[in-house]
C-alpha cells in the first residue's frame, strides 16, 4: 500500500514524539521503529527524518547528545523534552479528533450506502 506524502508528513511529528516518549533513541533506530510500528507500510528515509528531528530540536521539543563507545561509531541520541511532551499531548488530541471524524463519516457512509450529491 502506498501512503501519500501528505499523510506521511502530517503524521511524522506525532510518530517521532511518540517514539521518543518511550525513551531516547537515535536516527536509524527511529527509522526502524517507524517501519516496525507500521508493519512495513511506512518506509521513511534519512531525508525525511533528520530535517524533522532538527526542526523539533529548534522548537525545543527534543534535545540531543552525541554518544559512542570508545573506538566505536558515535551516534546522536534524541530525547523528548517537557515541551515536547506537551506538544505530543496536543498532537494526540488533534489526531483523536481527526480519527473520530473519519470513523464517523465512514461508518455513516457504510450504513447508508453511497449517496450522490444530486440525490439529496
Amino acid at each position: 500500500m502506498h501512503i501519500t506524502k501528505d499523510l506521511v508528513a502530517a503524521s511524522a511529528t506525532p510518530l517521532v514524539l511518540g517514539i521518543l516518549a518511550e525513551g531516547e533513541s537515535y536516527g536509524y533506530a527511529i527509522l526502524k521503529q517507524v517501519g516496525d510500528l507500521s508493519g512495513g507500510r511506512l518506509e521513511w528515509t534519512d531525508g525525511l527524518l533528520y530535517p524533522l528531528l532538527h526542526r523539533l530540536e529548534r522548537l525545543g521539543h527534543v534535545e540531543s547528545v552525541w554518544r559512542g563507545p570508545e573506538g566505536g561509531r558515535r551516534r546522536k541520541y534524541y530525547r523528548i523534552t517537557e515541551q515536547g511532551q506537551a506538544e505530543l499531548a496536543e498532537q494526540r488530541r488533534q489526531w483523536s479528533a481527526v480519527v473520530d471524524a473519519l470513523q464517523n463519516i465512514w461508518n455513516d457512509a457504510q450504513a447508508s450506502g453511497p449517496k450522490l450529491a444530486w440525490e439529496g
